[in-house]
């Protein structure tokens, strides 16, 4: 969980105006009003919600920065609106915001759920400004308090772990901590102490004679996770390749940087380093200078506890196939997002993607295959807008697509969906749109002819964005050859 204090960004609470925009947008979602007088709800609107702030703010109008923004956010979707609504509460009652008017907004437009809470510093009953001294630092330890009583979630605890790890050099320490989050400096006024912390706050002050170094590996353990990286390699894409993150460079109300002047974070990845991570704990860290190509890796094992050189196990050259080829974090992070079975439907994603993408460079390794699963309530959804799509194509955020083999596809863009159309709308639906002369006498005039109507534009569609269909009578005649 993360939380980020905005700009006050001068007096006319410009926050309230910025959610109200998300809101009629349809991108954010009003989740609370809490200590608001009754004639403020939720159908008040931007204007009434801002003026009422503006109003209980000029009782001390020699206070600067009246404006209180801050932003929740959660890794993809690990908490739903609701869970973050209610971190959201906690926060502000925890911040000593408790008593005072704000609002909290959903934002469901980007790939990981956040909320936006805004108020005001003023102290309506007072007029005092609420003690906002060492506010950013405070705003951390507070979430992880908040982590720490609502889901169990210690960042010490974790540390402590961490700190027992099986380590040969203080550069795997290092490695093993920025992994995880943490960040650790040395203490220059005598060089024997190391700083460890995480989003600004303080974790860990230790001394460099309390990190014990192994220079003995376990051989047997190095021997299994050599066989693992063996066989894995030959089951999922070992490419490489680059992400780019020019997330942090975008300010929260305008448009990225000129990315010819940007310099984005660097990261690389690679679908066989995913699934070794997700089945076996096995955490593979690449090391590299700024955007160039890889030179070496370090291996984090989780179930042991212990960090190895990658060399020692197997050779960069060895285990992974270096490309030259990128694509933006915020691409990449909506990929992931989409559950990719098998090869037919990373294919037709792949297609998908490259046509609303045209200048990426995305290639089929950068789809990490998985049976990633939607909520019921979110898949009952899609099935939804999928049939209503079918009817009045107007629906923009699903496409409909077709496979080689003529299997037919949707695609939906906001919750992250692909998959077959014949199980979103039935078998005997499915039959009538791929069929829907032999099926017009069996339909009523009217359903007949919005049902043709849709049936020729989605094949048209499909003509044009999938390539030309293949002649039953060849598919037929490879069948019979298949069988000799």
């Amino acid at each position: 969980m993360i939380v980020k204090l905005l700009s006050a960004a001068g007096n006319d609470f410009p926050g309230v105006q910025y959610n109200e925009r998300k809101i009629k947008n349809s991108k954010g979602e009003l989740m609370l009003l809490k200590n608001f007088p009754s004639s403020i709800d939720a159908e008040s609107g931007g204007k009434k919600i801002r003026n009422f702030l503006k109003a209980i703010s000029s009782v001390n109008p020699k206070i600067k920065n009246q404006q209180f923004h801050a932003v929740i956010s959660t890794k993809s979707r690990s908490h739903s609106k609701e869970e973050l609504t209610a971190i959201a509460q906690d926060f502000m009652e925890a911040m000593k915001y408790g008593k005072q008017p704000y609002l909290v907004v959903f934002h469901k437009d980007t790939e990981h759920n956040h909320v936006h809470v805004v108020s005001t510093r003023v102290d309506g009953k007072t007029g005092r400004k609420i003690n906002d001294s060492y506010e950013k630092l405070n705003s951390q330890r507070v979430m992880a308090q908040i982590m720490k009583e609502r889901y169990g979630i210690d960042e010490l605890d974790k540390l402590d772990q961490l700190l027992k790890y099986n380590i040969g050099s203080y550069q795997q320490l290092e490695t093993l901590l920025k992994r995880n989050g943490y960040h650790i400096g040395e203490n220059t006024n005598d060089g024997k102490h190391f700083t460890i912390s995480k989003n600004g706050n303080v974790q860990r002050r230790i001394s460099k004679d309390q990190i014990v170094l192994h220079n003995d590996n376990d051989e047997k353990r190095m021997k299994q996770i050599r066989a693992i990286l063996s066989k894995y390699k030959e089951i999922y894409s070992n490419r490489v390749f680059r992400v780019d993150d020019y997330r942090k460079m975008k300010a929260m109300h305008s448009g990225f940087c000129n990315r010819d002047d940007a310099k984005p974070q660097v990261e690389f990845e690679s679908e066989v380093q995913k699934k070794l991570r997700d089945s076996f704990g096995i955490d593979i860290v690449f090391h590299h200078s700024e955007d160039k190509t890889p030179f070496g890796y370090t291996v984090i094992d989780h179930r042991t506890g212990s960090v190895f050189k990658g060399s020692q196990i197997m050779k960069m050259g060895e285990l992974f196939a270096l490309t030259s080829k990128a694509i933006d974090k915020k691409l990449f992070e909506q990929l992931k997002e989409y559950g990719i079975p098998d090869r037919e439907t990373k294919s037709i994603l792949l297609d998908y993607m490259k046509s609303k993408h045209p200048d990426s460079e995305l290639s089929d390794f950068m789809l990490f295959m998985n049976k990633k699963l939607k909520k019921k309530e979110v898949f009952t959804m899609i099935k939804s807008d999928v049939k209503m799509h079918i009817t009045d194509r107007n629906n923009q955020n699903v496409s409909l697509l077709r496979s080689e083999d003529g299997t037919c596809y949707a695609v939906h863009s906001k919750y992250h969906f692909v998959g077959g159309l014949k199980s979103l709308i039935g078998e005997i639906q499915y039959e009538r749109l791929m069929n829907p002369i032999r099926n017009h006498n069996a339909l009523d005039s009217n359903s007949s002819r919005d049902l043709k109507r849709a049936a020729n534009e989605m094949f048209y569609d499909w003509m044009t964005s999938s390539g030309p269909s293949k002649d039953p009578a060849e598919k037929e005649l490879k069948k019979r050859r298949k069988k000799r």
